[in-house]
């Protein structure tokens, strides 16, 4: 199938993939591959291709323009915005600037359906020639439920009724627009910055979009769940992932282990802190800062991750950091800077020694803690604890360890 006219194409891979636990959906390997180079092989592979923008967050633009695999016809990487509107823009801005003649028709991605072919999008691509827009489509199986709302607080929701589905279709990207309609939707964009689709932006401005037919296979990426699914689509033989598929498909600077220690005497005054749980009836660790060796051994294992020194480097004690500072706060900051690196923390194991307090009854509390401060999800911590069994300081009473893995 060929639609006879070209095109351009945004990809938009900027979300924060909180529902995927903080992982950027982008790079995750779909049967063997990461999804969004399923995306832009599909694309660079289909007749009339002329330009391919991808538009990511701001941390990973220099990580995903030395990837390995991506293809000639992606003449630019930037960053994108706080919403899907202003990654779009900034995917718009780039290229009017890029190099080479622009296609008919701008296609308009997201990276979380890898699934995309080359009869769609020609669909799509012809469809927009034609008609001004166009949009892929899939009719809706679920029966659609209208919620009422639930006066008494309670999670449960009650049903109002249920919604007719005749008339009714979900709808997918790729999703195209002629050429002499993209000034006018550029120019949109910036007063519609909550669309959640570009032919809603398109609609509102009194573009008729025509409605072609999608693919299953363009399922987005939301949930955990969605990643076997996917690939069961693209790869019916086989839609798992190997470990050794995870490192040949990610750049090698996106695959990090760090390792914290931290062990700090124990006072005669003060409040001991311990993953940011206070335990008033125990003294404080002797330290500069507030001495949590839990979340220092965690700041550390990050910062040895992301590869800037040690803990002790970026917060030295000395005038240059505060007196009795709280270890949260420290990092809070070490995230920042992994972050600024292009380096997220994923999973925490970590290993508290020390006689006293007893610390089981207060496991998952600090895992909690650990958690919301790395923003990731609190069934990523392991928090575990040992009594020191007699030996050394730790058994002795003397000083409390903790120990991470990263």
């Amino acid at each position: 199938m060929s639609s006879g006219a070209t095109f351009d194409v945004i990809v938009v891979a900027a979300g924060s993939g909180l529902r995927m636990g903080g992982v950027d959906k982008s790079l995750i390997p779909i049967a063997g591959k990461p999804a969004l180079r399923w995306s832009l092989e599909s694309f660079a592979a289909t007749a009339g291709v002329r330009r391919i923008v991808v538009v990511t967050a701001q941390d990973r633009v220099a990580n995903y323009a030395a990837l390995p695999w991506i293809p000639a016809a992606v003449v630019a990487v930037v960053p994108g915005g706080e919403t899907r509107s202003t990654s779009v823009a900034a995917g718009l801005h780039a290229l009017e600037r890029a190099p080479g003649e622009a296609g008919a028709v701008l296609l308009i991605h997201d990276a979380a359906r890898p699934g995309v072919d080359a009869d769609v999008t020609l669909r799509v691509v012809a469809a927009a020639q034609q008609h001004g827009a166009a949009a892929p489509v899939m009719p809706i199986a679920d029966t659609l439920k209208r919620v009422a709302p639930n006066a008494t607080g309670a999670s449960t929701a009650h049903s109002s009724g249920s919604v007719d589905r005749a008339g009714v279709v979900s709808a997918q990207t790729p999703q195209g627009i002629a050429a002499q309609h993209v000034p006018a939707f550029a120019a949109a964009l910036v007063s519609d910055t909550s669309a959640t689709d570009d032919t809603s932006v398109l609609e509102s401005i009194g573009v008729a979009v025509e409605l072609v037919q999608g693919s299953a296979r363009l399922r987005k990426l939301t949930e955990p769940d969605d990643i076997l699914s996917v690939g069961a689509m693209l790869r019916p033989s086989d839609p798992t992932v190997s470990f050794s598929e995870i490192l040949s498909s990610l750049p090698g600077s996106r695959i990090r282990v760090g390792w914290g220690d931290d062990a700090h005497p124990v006072g005669t005054t003060g409040t001991l802190h311990l993953g940011g749980r206070a335990f008033p009836e125990s003294p404080a660790l002797v330290g500069h800062s507030d001495g949590d060796v839990v979340l220092h051994a965690v700041a550390d294992a990050l910062i040895g991750a992301a590869g800037l020194g040690d803990l002790g480097r970026l917060f030295p004690a000395t005038e240059a950091t505060p007196k009795g500072i709280a270890s949260g706060t420290l990092l809070a900051e070490s995230v920042e800077r992994a972050a600024a690196v292009g380096v997220q923390p994923l999973w925490v194991d970590l290993l508290i020694t020390a006689s006293a307090p007893k610390l089981a009854p207060h496991l998952d509390e600090i895992g909690a803690n650990v958690a919301g401060l790395l923003g990731i999800p609190v069934d990523r911590v392991s928090a575990k604890a040992s009594s020191g069994n007699l030996v050394g300081d730790e058994g002795a009473g003397k000083a409390i360890r903790c120990a991470a893995i990263l």
